[in-house]
């Protein structure tokens, strides 16, 4: 260790960097706590390389992730943000890694990269790639840098200064407007690195929730990825109009998408991207379409991985119960995902069927006349029976006066599906008959 300190202490650069390298790849407790003053100095130090000053961000993010006990907390870390600022983008680089750290530990301690990272942000999003040459990847300027700088103002609050806040939604509406630009190369590097910066910055709209321009604007835009050929974008628009659904500026903007989404519902091959299309489904869904909605969910129930049947199940009735301006609809909707998925749908579900039916005299008859049909079917599953031997049991006397579903023809129906019924079933329908 005092070797090491030694090196780090001389005016060498190579010494320097190779003693940061060393500690970066074998530090421990006892290492932290000696170099936790030695190394946090090289970071901020004015007569210091920038290849030194960056290895040394480096050598702070590593001890940060592997013996954050052993890093001491103080004012250092308030100086490390003004690196942000610094002329070398790799060190701005770098130190946005390590101030994402500080960040995820202690927010409040460094807000003041805030106002910093959204000017580094402002310059690169209305830069052209020739002016970063050394930091542009396939035409898009410094793309890497974009992104750690939108994911760590993700981490705080937004700013409250009107003209900081403005020059924000400047850099946002710019990458907005640069996504939509023509491609200035084939090659799929510069359309993954323009998504990535893209789908990066929508995440920070959503963050922020209050830019109502901004909000539609993302809105529209990820709804055009929602046919693209590329499986992984589908995906990540679905994903980012989940988030824009919750928010009150933009959710009629993703609900103009509905038919693409059930579309998708239809036609997607691949099951990851047609549970994200059940969620934002589940997302827009009102009064207005709920039955719509309900339904192709109900459709593609019969055709449903086995994995997801059960959230499935659940999100049926939660909507239709939620949305259901006729009680008939949801006493149907319910029986036919008990017929269905019958394995899926957990107590809870066929339990509060009962209990509504139970409350509301409008549906008792109706309820009793349609579980008796069901009842019929040559195989129905346990949970039909619970339903049907509470509902029969309260409310079976409301179609009695049918010879064709009278006490006995009743009674009959139940005791046939007896011998199949676990013993809580047979013991519920024995206290229900």
């Amino acid at each position: 260790i005092q070797s090491i300190k030694h090196d780090i202490a001389s005016r060498n650069a190579i010494y320097i960097n190779l003693a940061l390298t060393c500690v970066a790849n074998i530090a421990n407790q006892e290492m932290g706590e000696a170099l936790a003053q030695d190394i946090p100095r090289l970071c901020v130090a004015a007569d210091v390389l920038d290849g030194v000053k960056q290895n040394a961000v480096l050598c702070m993010l590593k001890l940060l992730r592997t013996v954050p006990q052993a890093v001491p907390k103080g004012e250092w870390a308030s100086r490390i943000v003004q690196l942000i600022s610094d002329k070398h983008l790799g060190v701005v680089t770098s130190a946005c890694s390590l101030i994402h750290v500080l960040s995820l530990r202690n927010a409040e301690e460094v807000q003041s990269c805030v106002p910093l990272a959204i000017n580094r942000l402002s310059r690169i999003a209305s830069t052209s790639f020739t002016d970063l040459q050394d930091y542009t990847y396939y035409f898009v300027p410094a793309p890497w840098l974009s992104i750690k700088l939108l994911k760590l103002l993700q981490l705080h609050h937004p700013p409250t200064d009107a003209v900081i806040r403005g020059r924000l939604v400047e850099a946002l509406e710019a990458i907005l407007n640069r996504a939509q630009e023509p491609p200035k190369s084939k090659k799929v590097q510069h359309s993954n690195a323009k998504n990535a910066i893209l789908f990066e910055a929508i995440n920070l709209i959503i963050h922020l929730d209050d830019e109502p321009n901004l909000l539609v604007r993302a809105s529209n835009q990820l709804g055009q990825y929602l046919q693209h050929r590329e499986t992984n974008l589908r995906y990540l628009a679905l994903e980012g109009m989940c988030k824009l659904a919750r928010s009150e500026f933009s959710r009629e903007a993703v609900s103009k998408h509905q038919e693409t989404v059930l579309n998708a519902l239809k036609t997607e091959r691949d099951v990851s991207v047609r549970q994200r299309a059940v969620d934002l489904l589940y997302a827009i869904c009102d009064k207005g379409n709920s039955e719509t909605i309900v339904q192709e969910m109900l459709t593609y129930l019969e055709t449903a991985d086995y994995s997801i049947r059960e959230e499935l199940v659940l999100k049926i009735a939660i909507l239709a119960e939620k949305y259901a301006a006729d009680y008939t609809w949801y006493v149907d909707t319910i029986l036919n995902l008990i017929r269905m998925a019958g394995d899926f749908v957990s107590e809870e579900v066929w339990y509060r069927v009962v209990q509504i039916v139970i409350n509301r005299d409008d549906v008792q008859g109706y309820a009793a006349k349609t579980v008796f049909e069901a009842l019929q079917a040559p195989a129905c599953h346990e949970n039909m029976v619970k339903v049907g031997g509470y509902i029969l049991g309260e409310f079976g006397n409301l179609i009695a006066g049918d010879q064709r579903s009278s006490p006995l023809v009743q009674f009959k129906l139940l005791h046939n599906k007896y011998p199949f019924c676990s013993q809580p079933t047979k013991a519920l329908d024995r206290k229900s008959g």
